[in-house]
């Protein structure tokens, strides 16, 4: 039981498929502080409205201020771009993460708290545990990262029924949520007879059955992921709520290893080059011409 469990753990994958997604993360962190977490910047001239999260009060962490944010910001965007070009990985992704972890609880310590970004914090602090040879270390980052994805879908469904009941599924959420931020094709859904019920049923079911993500494997995993992907296009068609922090770690679940690389296309060609004779020769030898 142990070692099946230990083998599930830390089945090993390609570093590559780490090093791809190093790069997804790291490069989405300045679009994320500028876009989504962006609130925070609407509180560097002011001190209301600063309620920390339980982290930030644990750790006295002190809110927004331009002395705190411009120069967090400048930290994470240097440190994430260092670990996307492989100067010092694992101290520049820890640098980055930490930051993050800071802008994020500065976010939500101005507003809700977003589960959206459970996965992708997660994925920051894990990534700079591999090294660049060590295939268990990835399968174990890989592993904490997609079980932070099927966390903050199953936690959802909890949370629906806990806080909801029952009338989550079955009352008037999304024509509620419609009516306060729907589009035009949220509209024209709406419309529909039972559209709207039947999609709130689809939603609590497949979040209630995403740890089944953890144990597929081939097209079935693959079509699992498609269906959450064409999940949060409806959302955002619909409602125009987004999770992109959370989306873009579903490329945990991928392949990433088959996305060729400058280098690899450059080693390749290098052999085609060397296995290849110059033009007018055979066998590296010059051709002779009859006659």
């Amino acid at each position: 039981m142990v070692g099946a469990l230990n083998r599930w753990w830390f089945e090993p994958v390609p570093v590559r498929r780490i090093t791809v997604l190093r790069t997804i993360v790291y490069l989405f962190l300045p679009v994320d502080m500028l876009l989504f977490t962006g609130s925070v910047w609407g509180h560097v001239h002011t001190t209301s409205g600063y309620q920390p999260v339980l982290v930030a009060r644990l750790l006295h962490l002190p809110g927004a201020s331009p002395a705190l944010v411009y120069p967090l910001f400048a930290v994470v965007v240097v440190a994430s771009l260092a670990a996307v070009l492989r100067r010092a990985p694992r101290a520049a992704g820890y640098v980055a993460a930490l930051g993050y972890g800071y802008w994020a609880l500065l976010a939500m310590s101005y507003g809700k708290v977003d589960h959206d970004h459970l996965a992708l914090i997660v994925a920051l602090f894990v990534l700079p545990t591999v090294g660049a040879r060590s295939r268990e270390a990835a399968g174990w980052a890989v592993r904490c990262v997609q079980i932070a994805v099927v966390a903050a879908y199953f936690l959802s469904a909890y949370a629906k029924i806990r806080h909801g009941g029952w009338e989550w599924p079955n009352g008037a959420t999304f024509q509620w949520a419609i009516s306060r931020r729907g589009t035009f094709f949220g509209e024209f859904l709406a419309g529909v007879p039972n559209a709207l019920l039947v999609s709130q049923w689809v939603i609590l079911l497949a979040e209630t059955a995403s740890p089944a993500l953890l144990f597929l494997r081939g097209r079935p995993l693959y079509a699992g992921v498609l269906f959450f992907l064409g999940f949060h296009a409806m959302t955002w068609a619909v409602i125009t709520i987004h999770f992109l922090p959370h989306v873009i770690c579903l490329a945990a679940f991928l392949p990433l290893e088959r996305i060729p690389s400058r280098r690899r296309s450059r080693r390749r060609g290098a052999r085609a080059d060397v296995a290849e004779p110059p033009a007018g020769e055979v066998g590296g030898r010059p051709m002779e011409v009859a006659g």
